[in-house]
């Protein structure tokens, strides 16, 4: 086997694409920090304990798992950043009122998402802590669609669902309660057959609400047929009513309701969202409400966020990294290297051929070049 072969479904960023990636990761974490977010940079590794508390057994699946060899300990190779904000907002800056977070940094996957989908993500994502109003959802929903839009996708479509239907249901019935994990994984994969084999056996009202939700899904209207479909109950009552507050403020997205889309159900405790846009399958960024994940780590706090994969969103982003450039000659000459200095503390890129490499220009269009003219360096566009 050839030294230089990867691993299958991971790959090396080349100069054009880490261009884009670099490009479209300033313009979000600076968006991020317009809104007021703070960034923080979690480890790479920590306690498989620590990255896995309170997020189910699919994170754990989708772990890297090691041995420390100082500790002896087991160590994960971090498949999602979220936790880890969690834990800084829980334990390290403990702070008591709201608290804005956001992060951008690789995470790694034991196995693709897709058939063609890296192992190796970029993830870059924004929380909030510390408010269990809908305000605190609305406006972290509102920072993703924007970042999308920095990202040149105008035209997205936002897929609201929430967690405490499904909660609502199994929690009104203990034999629901008993199945929650297969019926959770039927819901999520809109496998109806499998969802009448798991509800045979239910209570009527929660065998016809389990078997209505894969069916809830459309605009607006689905939720005023939901409060008729579904059982009277609290929880479903305060979900839908999230759900009306929130279609009707969220600017700037095509609105759906999918009550079966209950992807990180495991740790998810009120809105779920997920963002789409024509021409690719899968969710661009996800998001929800998980309330629980900081009870998990010993201190409750109210939370919201999303997060998505900057490599992905690159590859289909329209926007065009700057590539752009200045020409400049090589030469022993202080007028030279102090215009040269000064272009580049400008913002400009400016690249000095060396002896015999004039024309050696794969990755940056040299549209102006620096000339002397009477003495003066000056910059004129290239012939």
């Amino acid at each position: 086997m050839s030294t230089w072969l990867l691993p299958e479904n991971i790959a090396d960023v080349l100069p054009s694409e880490a261009r884009k990636i670099e490009e479209l990761r300033r313009r979000l974490l600076d968006r991020f920090r317009a809104y007021g977010y703070e960034m923080v940079m979690p480890p790479l590794l920590e306690y498989l304990e620590s990255l896995l508390v309170g997020n189910g057994r699919d994170l754990n699946l989708r772990t890297f798992k090691l041995v420390d060899q100082l500790s002896g300990r087991t160590l994960g190779l971090r498949a999602d950043m979220t936790p880890q904000v969690a834990r800084i907002d829980a334990h390290l800056l403990n702070r008591q009122g709201v608290t804005r977070l956001c992060y951008a940094g690789n995470v790694l996957h034991t196995r693709p998402r897709g058939l063609h989908a890296t192992r190796e993500q970029i993830q870059i994502g924004a929380e909030i802590y510390g408010h269990a109003g809908l305000e605190a959802d609305l406006e972290i929903q509102q920072l993703m669609l924007d970042a999308l839009r920095l990202a040149g996708l105008a035209k997205v479509r936002l897929d609201l669902s929430h967690a405490g239907v499904l909660a609502a249901i199994i929690e009104a019935d203990p034999a629901a309660a008993a199945l929650g994990d297969a019926l959770y994984e039927a819901l999520a994969g809109k496998d109806v057959p499998r969802l009448a084999e798991l509800t045979q056996n239910l209570e009527a009202v929660s065998r016809d609400a389990l078997r209505a939700l894969p069916s809830l899904y459309g605009d607006a209207s689905v939720i005023d047929e939901a409060r008729s479909r579904l059982p009277a109950l609290p929880g479903i009552a305060r979900a839908l009513d999230d759900l009306a507050f929130l279609v009707r403020e969220i600017n700037g997205a095509e609105l759906m309701i999918d009550l079966a889309d209950l992807g990180g159900y495991a740790y998810h405790s009120g809105v779920m969202f997920s963002a789409y846009v024509d021409g690719v399958p899968n969710a661009v960024a996800r998001g929800g409400r998980y309330d629980k994940v900081g009870e998990a780590y010993g201190r409750a706090r109210a939370a919201t966020g999303f997060s998505l994969d900057l490599r992905e969103v690159a590859r289909i982003s329209p926007v065009e990294a700057r590539s752009s450039a200045i020409l400049a000659p090589w030469r022993h000459d202080d007028a030279l290297r102090a215009a040269v200095a000064a272009l580049r503390d400008a913002g400009e890129v400016v690249i000095q051929a060396l002896p015999g490499h004039e024309h050696d220009m794969d990755e940056f269009a040299c549209d102006r070049v620096l000339i002397e003219r009477d003495r003066v360096w000056v910059v004129e566009r290239q012939a």
